[in-house]
């Protein structure tokens, strides 16, 4: 690859030179991070690098949920994590989806608001979700972002949905699907209209905080930019290592299924499972919860362990009966650590992170963009 050192006068100034901003990712983050920037810095040169010809972590490769809390999830964080923070963090979800809807159009990123259902099975024998819980929720949704009764029992789809071993469901009608690639483009496209550069097959190895500037090393040479945003995610483990883990989510899409009986977005097993329609298609993802240990790598594989407990999912539950053939199989590297909350900080007046999303790119990646972007004075 061309290294800087070899650069024309003329792609050095315009790429290059006297850079304010450089941003690592061209994720949602790293795109929301540039936008908002530039609409309050507008004379600002701001520089977005990626290592990939496409985003290299989850967020083209994500399921596509626009979604803040399924109730077993929420249950799970809430004897894990203290109230305060469970509920910091699900608000932080919600007002994170309407800042995306403010920045695009739902028309431009294949939003539909089909709602989602929570799936309880029959052999759930751990399941803890009642009629105090639900009502539990919704105090506290109405109390967090004014809505009133979002979750509510709903048994009756269940037929209509034609699922097998499922006893009850906890439907959500604030939630609803994107088109995760529409969602990159037009990102992508905003922020090219606003001024913003992006390169990418550039990957950042390191960095040096030098007081007025920062030093980076990149496989194409050293370069140097006045502020510096890692917006990696799970790909961050290499700069916070005790704070940012990479986790891996497989996902697959079947063929065009003649008379698919759900349109919507669902979750099983406290989030760790998910599927959702694509037209006629179902996709379906999750599974990490079989090999934590495994699935905690930057290695974009799939696994025939986790791979067949979701091809069995699809055949016992979701569509018992129906023929169907896997058409699409992928992973994606999502960000976690001790707690769902982001890492959103300066390091020093050069240096700031906005990564760990824990799953929830889509919901906070936006506002995260607003928050890293307001730390500059």
């Amino acid at each position: 690859m061309l290294q800087l050192n070899q650069l024309s006068f003329w792609e050095r100034k315009t790429f290059f030179d006297s850079i304010d901003f450089t941003i690592i990712g061209a994720g949602i983050v790293g795109y929301s991070t540039a936008i908002h920037i530039k609409e309050k810095y507008p004379n600002a040169r701001v520089l977005i690098l990626e290592k990939g010809y496409l985003p290299s972590g989850a967020s083209s490769k994500n399921a596509g949920f626009a979604c803040f809390g399924s109730p077993t999830e929420l249950f799970d964080d809430l004897q894990n994590n203290p109230e305060e923070l469970v509920w910091q963090t699900v608000k932080m979800r919600y007002e994170g989806l309407q800042e995306l809807f403010r920045l695009l159009s739902g028309k431009d990123i294949g939003y539909e608001k089909n709602g989602s259902w929570d799936l309880i099975l029959q052999n759930d024998i751990n399941s803890n979700i009642d009629s105090r819980f639900i009502e539990y929720l919704n105090e506290k949704c109405f109390c967090e972002f004014g809505l009133k009764n979002i979750y509510q029992e709903d048994v009756l789809s269940l037929s209509k949905f034609q699922f097998k071993g499922v006893k009850t469901s906890y439907f959500n009608a604030e939630e609803g699907q994107i088109d995760t690639g529409k969602l990159i483009r037009t990102l992508h496209e905003l922020a090219i209209s606003k001024g913003v550069i992006s390169l990418f097959g550039i990957e950042l190895f390191n960095f040096t905080d030098e007081s007025k500037s920062v030093r980076l090393a990149l496989n194409v040479g050293e370069f140097q930019t006045a502020k510096l945003i890692v917006c990696t995610n799970g790909f961050a483990h290499q700069f916070l290592k005790y704070e940012v883990m990479p986790a891996r989510a497989q996902v697959l899409v079947t063929n065009e299924i003649d008379d698919l009986p759900f349109h919507g977005t669902f979750h099983l097993d406290r989030g760790y499972y998910y599927f959702r329609n694509i037209g006629n298609r179902i996709l379906l993802g999750g599974g990490r919860n079989l090999d934590f240990q495994g699935e905690t790598t930057t290695e974009l594989q799939i696994t025939p362990l986790i791979q067949n407990a979701l091809m069995k999912l699809l055949k016992d539950v979701i569509i018992p009966g129906k023929e169907f053939r896997i058409d699409y199989q992928w992973s994606g590297i999502m960000g976690v650590g001790d707690t769902k909350s982001p890492i959103i900080r300066k390091d020093s007046e050069n240096v700031a992170f906005g990564v760990r999303m824990g799953g929830m790119g889509i919901a906070i990646g936006s506002l995260v963009g607003k928050k890293l972007a307001e730390m500059w004075a």
